[in-house]
């Protein structure tokens, strides 16, 4: 299994809208809006590498109202 934690910008008033879509993309395990630097905060779990890329190419950074995201993926070998 893969997994990696997302950090997104919202544009100005879009960050609930944003929670709520996010909450319904198949691969997004939690989805939390946080109050810093950053508006939202995710954890993605996928099958496969590509699949976590797609999810995160294709699905979550094409939603209106995503102005940036930093991924960090979870590495569970150490």
């Amino acid at each position: 299994m893969h997994s990696a934690f997302v950090l997104m910008n919202a544009e100005l008033g879009k960050e609930n809208k944003l929670v709520n879509e996010l909450r319904q993309i198949p691969h997004v395990k939690e989805v939390y809006g946080v109050y810093g630097v950053y508006d939202v905060l995710m954890e993605i779990e996928a099958d496969s590498m590509e699949t976590l890329r797609e999810t995160i190419t294709a699905k979550i950074r094409k939603l209106d109202g995503v102005k940036s995201t930093l991924t960090m993926i979870i590495v569970k070998d150490q």
